[in-house]
């Protein structure tokens, strides 16, 4: 655990908190790496990734079908405005205002 946590890769985009995966990108906004990454570069060892395949591909046959609070609350995903400060995690409120920074829509 010590050795992978030590190889890894953080993402080029100093503002984000990722690291890059094994196909050359950041696990948490998709940016590619910017610069060369090592030969042997392998975010995660080859028998972690067959096991988190693995475990994606029962996650995803267990899953249950979506119903219609399911449907309901994925539409209030995809509505939600993001804050306007791009350095901010927060999201826009009833009050037109970041409920993580406070600033105006």
């Amino acid at each position: 655990m010590d050795q992978d946590w030590e190889n890894r890769i953080l993402c080029s985009d100093e503002s984000c908190i990722g690291v890059i995966g094994p196909d050359g990108r950041c696990k948490e906004c998709g940016r590619p790496y910017e610069g060369e990454l090592p030969g042997t570069f392998s975010a995660v060892p080859p028998a972690a990734e067959d096991e988190e395949q693995k475990q994606q591909d029962s996650d995803i046959d267990n899953h249950p079908a979506p119903d219609d609070e399911t449907a309901a609350s994925d539409d209030e995903w995809a509505q939600r405005r993001l804050c306007s400060d791009e350095n901010c995690i927060g999201v826009i409120g009833p009050d037109g205002r970041c409920k993580e920074c406070g600033k105006p829509a």
